[in-house]
């Protein structure tokens, strides 16, 4: 008898994963202890290839019941699917394949040890080919000033197209963010803008014209970005983010050269709630660490009134600062350290220390459960 999901942040009776491995989308199914594994647009033509895992007295392993041998993406895809069903693993041993994918060792995503031929979690999710091939990465240094006067490292030009994609599992839909086009989606920024539940926030409320001019400010502006954000491609919000060391929220604290912050508006009503606001905030943490492995921090200066969104920024990890006064509005600073993100994995719910007392039994893969408000 199966039992039913514990909350709207419970993926503990999903059969499917999608994956994104350099772009491409993949399925990974679970069936009993199997998982079988191909390409999307694959899957009518070709059969997918066969996994198997088990929890035994060295933890997690996934085994290879493939033909041939697997690809780097075939790899990447059955490790992001195997850590789903199995949230409170931290490290996998693979079986099966002699060798693996030489790539698969330079990137990171496996490391040969004691035990042999191992994967960890905390790697894998800093990984931008699962999630943003086209991150920036890492960029020579090279200092410059703002047009006020603030000293930082060059940056990399604007990303273009889809930016970053993850499937949420809770939701069981793909989440995205794509860059945004000023002509293209500027009634539906213009329209979110007007949303009553956004202008209290957010203050931009007004006509086309306005908020034509307020998105060529910010293309012409190198140090910010607007994004939309998607799921299974049905835009849904607006987000901005942006380098701290040339920001307005610099001369507030001790601004690192790589710290990351962001704006969020949500303007579809239907896409607000808990179960949304973890996967866009959990997913903006992500995709700024992804984006350049120099970023240590990412920040965050909410209205220090906002009270659901701080609720919010507590439950995905962000730790309280300290209240300023920009001109417009009374803030509170947030942080979060990438460590820590990665650590604790925080591109899920976050769990109670119990629910990660012991490991799921392997029959019936469980999920840590986010805190209730």
């Amino acid at each position: 008898m199966s039992m039913p999901a514990v909350s709207d942040l419970d993926w503990s009776l999903a059969t499917t994963v999608r994956s994104y491995p350099e772009g491409e989308a993949y399925e990974a199914l679970r069936d009993g202890q199997s998982l079988l594994v191909g390409a999307a647009a694959a899957a009518a033509a070709a059969p997918r290839q066969r996994w198997q895992f088990a929890m035994g007295p060295q933890g997690l392993t996934l085994d290879w019941r493939g033909t041939g041998a697997p690809t780097v993406k075939d790899v990447l895809a059955a490790l992001e699917a195997t850590f789903t069903f199995h949230p409170t693993s931290r490290h996998c041993l693979l079986t099966g394949v002699t060798p693996w994918p030489e790539p698969l060792f330079r990137q990171g995503a496996l490391r040969r040890d004691a035990q042999g031929i191992t994967a960890s979690r905390e790697l894998l999710w800093q990984l931008p080919a699962l999630w943003c091939p086209g991150a920036s990465g890492t960029v020579p240094l090279q200092y410059m000033l703002s047009p006020e006067g603030r000293r930082h490292p060059w940056r990399a030009p604007k990303p273009q197209g889809l930016i970053y994609q993850r499937f949420i599992p809770w939701l069981g839909k793909t989440f995205s963010f794509r860059a945004v086009d000023a002509e293209a989606d500027l009634p539906r920024i213009h329209r979110w803008m007007n949303d009553p539940a956004v202008a209290q926030v957010w203050q931009e409320d007004g006509d086309m014209d306005k908020h034509r001019r307020y998105l060529a400010s910010l293309a012409a502006d190198p140090h910010i970005f607007p994004m939309i954000a998607s799921l299974d491609g049905e835009p849904f919000g607006y987000f901005e983010a942006y380098w701290a060391k040339e920001n307005r929220v610099a001369p507030f604290y001790d601004a690192d050269d790589y710290d990351r912050g962001w704006h969020v508006l949500i303007g579809e009503p239907t896409c607000r709630g808990k179960a949304f606001a973890t996967a866009w905030l959990t997913s903006i943490s992500h995709y700024l660490f992804l984006d350049d492995p120099r970023t240590r921090r990412a920040i965050g200066e909410p209205r220090a009134d906002h009270v659901q969104q701080i609720r919010n920024l507590d439950r995905s990890g962000y730790a309280k600062v300290k209240a300023f006064d920009f001109p417009h509005k009374r803030a509170l600073l947030v942080t979060l350290l990438r460590e820590r993100y990665f650590s604790d994995a925080l591109w899920w719910p976050r769990t109670e220390p119990e629910a990660l007392a012991s490991p799921a039994p392997s029959s019936l893969p469980s999920h840590p459960v986010a805190t209730e408000a």
